[in-house]
């Protein structure tokens, strides 16, 4: 039986994917081997990846060591996970596999990254002993960020080597497990790799632009902003063929991918032009050659020519509403319903092939493609009556799970609290509860389940048991209107009555985006000055009930947690932090400084970590004034957002349990931490830091590092009260200087920062 502890990992084969997957178990706290025939392959591919971002940190590169197969083979004997990605050929896996055996431990688990390769086909030479510990794991690329990780296991597969993997791409590396069937393509590229290829189809016999077609097959739907074209670019032009023949290699002569063109004549000319996509400088889109520009591949021509607003009556026409854009009698929506009608089929086709049901496969293709709704969340959408007719009226067969899905009202329902899904089970197919994975609170879960102990229009408190609440931001984008400070204060000190300990988190595209900049420029332009110093005072009010709340308060941040997101997370007691958090004090690209203390409690932890007065409070300035955030969770806690008590979870999903954890775990002995006193360099070193640093930014720049010199100006040792007064004072002079309201205008008009 296999019962390992994943402690070390091998990585075979330093191309994009396996050096991203070693630089991921880096980032996991794995020490890392990594083999490739030449030792200096698997040097470079770590090299790659330290500049490419595979890395959460640089310094992570050092847990790799890099060698050749042929004299490093030997370094495999301790590995716990030995991660086969190599080329897509079964007579060298086979043969790796063998050299494997040889020398790795017996507990040892072996995995293959095949996106094309069956299991049974690669286990076919080897014993049940090599079997049991062995199984695909397919990462998506890049690995540090696709969470899509598709787990197939064999009959020979011990339950014990497949549960290892899961829990440790779980809780571990971060990724959404979804176990697939052993079919060629799994769940991701099957229907992935076939709505593509769909989608060139359909364009290049419609003539339907590029910039048109990416644009319908896009926003409406939930796709990603690339498009179908975009996507092959980014994978590669030349990979795409390779993986649609593979699957029209090795499916049936009846699969609905026999009928699509794996390589049509224009992609033949393109490749034979070297128009490969992103990593070829060009492929359906390009930079035009003075770069300032881009350009387009036109569809019949096969020339580029300036890329042209994707204008599109059937988009124009359906508003936003994807059936509408679907059932529109113009171009358009002929090729929308083309591409959609084949591959939300195709989907529903699949089901139980690929996977056992509906929500595994919209689960993988959100988290492997990018989709914001699956294929059966989409059909719901469009409604899956309306569907199912309309495929029957076009001469298409409607697969038999659509068609119970029509009948029944569609795929998902909630029923009594929970959500269920369609599932086709024992030659009957009926509604079955979706499980929640152990370890996982789910606010979603919580709101069909129940109601909030009490809410406003900008936040909800939860009970999410064991004598914990969960403060729940909603506001647009998370950010602090006068309601959600409001709510804050009121919530919290609720609370307190109720509780023993709170966590702060939400289910949203972001923490919290920071403040209410619309109603900062409506005063700043009025010159309201009182206005101005009473909305931060209302900030720091509701912030300071979060400081000294009698219980345990724990921020579960990720994403953007900027500004006012990130102050408010460092009024926390401890911070739980999603490993991809991106956290920052931004108030300067708003012309503005931090006015919710924030320069104050990055100042207090930093001088918790070093004492010194001047480089700490350089520190804070060379962070703030330039605008920076974290990179990841790790790299916080370098620049000093988090504590190096503060926790970092992998797995987002895990998020407010691990921090509801983290909160019962401060309950006994709590008591709110006294205020803290910062020690403040001389005027003139802040100063001068100040001046340098703003000459390398924007001339505005320097008026605001004067403002933030000012608020860090000593020699003195101040309470934080005094240090954060003179932050408000320094943000009510700002908002009301033109330049500074030119930067707040250009940011809510253009979402991007004004170098004024």
């Amino acid at each position: 039986m296999s019962d390992v502890i994943i402690r070390k990992a091998a990585v075979i084969g330093a191309g994009t994917m396996g050096s991203g997957i070693a630089a991921h178990l880096a980032n996991a706290g794995l020490e890392v081997v990594l083999l490739d025939l030449d030792a200096a392959v698997a040097k470079g591919g770590v090299e790659r990846q330290l500049k490419a971002g595979g890395f959460m940190m640089p310094e992570f590169a050092q847990r790799i060591t890099t060698g050749s197969t042929g004299a490093d083979i030997g370094l495999l004997a301790d590995c716990d996970w030995i991660i086969e990605a190599v080329a897509e050929r079964l007579d060298i896996k086979h043969a790796l596999f063998s050299a494997i055996d040889k020398v790795r431990k017996p507990t040892a688990i072996v995995s293959s990254n095949t996106s094309t390769i069956p299991l049974h086909d690669l286990l076919s030479p080897f014993s049940d002993a090599f079997a049991g510990n062995f199984l695909i794991a397919h990462f998506f690329n890049p690995p540090r960020h696709m969470r899509l990780l598709e787990l197939v296991s064999g009959p020979r597969t011990l339950a014990s080597t497949t549960a290892t993997i899961r829990d440790f791409c779980d809780e571990r590396l971060g990724k959404g497990v979804v176990p697939c069937k052993d079919t060629p393509g799994f769940i991701g590229n099957r229907i992935g790799c076939y709505w593509l290829a769909v989608g060139l189809d359909e364009a290049i016999k419609a003539g339907i632009p590029v910039e048109v077609a990416d644009a319908t097959i896009g926003k409406v739907f939930g796709f990603p902003k690339t498009g179908i074209f975009g996507l092959y670019d980014l994978i590669g032009n030349d990979l795409m063929p390779n993986l649609i023949r593979s699957l029209q290699h090795t499916l049936p002569a009846t699969d609905a991918v026999q009928v699509t063109p794996a390589e049509p004549p224009l992609l033949t000319d393109m490749l034979a032009r070297g128009l490969t996509g992103r990593k070829g400088g060009g492929g359906f889109y390009r930079r035009s050659k003075d770069r300032k520009t881009s350009e387009t591949l036109d569809l019949v021509s096969g020339e580029f020519r300036p890329t042209a607003p994707a204008a599109c009556q059937s988009l124009t026409d359906a508003k936003g509403d994807a059936r509408a854009l679907l059932a529109h009698p113009a171009p358009g929506g002929r090729y929308a319903w083309a591409v959609l009608s084949r591959t939300l089929a195709y989907a529903a086709a699949l089901v139980p092939e690929i996977a056992d049901r509906p929500d595994l496969v919209d689960e993988a293709m959100r988290l492997g493609y990018g989709w914001k709704f699956g294929p059966f969340e989409l059909i719901d959408r469009i409604g899956a009556d309306w569907f199912a007719k309309t495929l029957e009226e076009s001469g298409a067969p409607v697969p038999p799970l659509l068609a119970a899905a029509a009948a029944k009202g569609g795929f998902y329902r909630v029923h009594e609290g929970r959500s269920e899904v369609l599932v086709p089970a024992a030659g009957a197919i009926d509604y079955a509860p979706i499980p929640t994975p152990a370890g996982v609170i789910s606010i979603a879960a919580l709101r069909l389940a129940g109601k909030p102990v009490e809410a406003t229009s900008a936040a909800s408190l939860w009970d999410i048991g064991d004598g914990v609440g969960l403060l729940e931001f909603h506001s647009k984008m998370n950010s602090f209107s006068a309601d959600l400070i409001a709510s804050v204060g009121q919530l919290v000190t609720l609370a307190q009555t109720r509780f023993k300990a709170l966590v702060i988190g939400n289910e949203g595209p972001v923490f919290s985006a920071g403040a209410d900049l619309a109603g900062v420029l409506r005063m700043a332009q009025a010159g309201d000055e009182e206005g101005l110093a009473a909305f931060i005072q209302a900030g720091l009010s509701a912030f300071n009930t979060v400081r000294d709340a009698t219980i345990p308060v724990v921020g579960a941040g990720f994403g953007a947690a900027l500004g006012g997101g990130c102050e408010v997370l460092l009024h926390c007691h401890a911070v739980v932090a999603h490993a991809e958090i991106g956290i920052g004090l931004v108030e300067p690209r708003v012309g503005l400084l931090p006015g919710w203390a924030g320069l104050t409690q990055l100042l207090v932890r930093l001088q918790e970590r070093d004492g010194d007065a001047a480089k700490t409070a350089l520190a804070a300035l060379h962070t703030v004034l330039p605008a920076q955030t974290s990179t990841s969770a790790f790299d916080a806690k370098a620049k000093g957002f988090l504590r190096e008590s503060d926790g970092i979870t992998m797995n987002r999903d895990r998020l407010i349990a691990d921090a509801k954890a983290r909160a019962l775990a401060m309950v006994p002995g709590f008591t709110t931490p006294a205020r803290a006193t910062v020690t403040l360099p001389d005027a003139a070193v802040v100063q001068a830091e100040a001046a340098s640093l703003a000459a390398t930014l924007a001339p505005h720049d320097a008026v605001i590092g004067e403002a933030i010199a000012q608020v860090l100006a000593g020699p003195a040792t101040l309470p934080e009260a005094a240090v954060t007064e003179r932050a408000l004072g320094a943000f009510v002079a700002l908002a009301l200087t033109p330049a500074s309201q030119a930067r707040i205008d250009a940011m809510l008009r253009t979402g991007k920062p004004l170098r004024n």
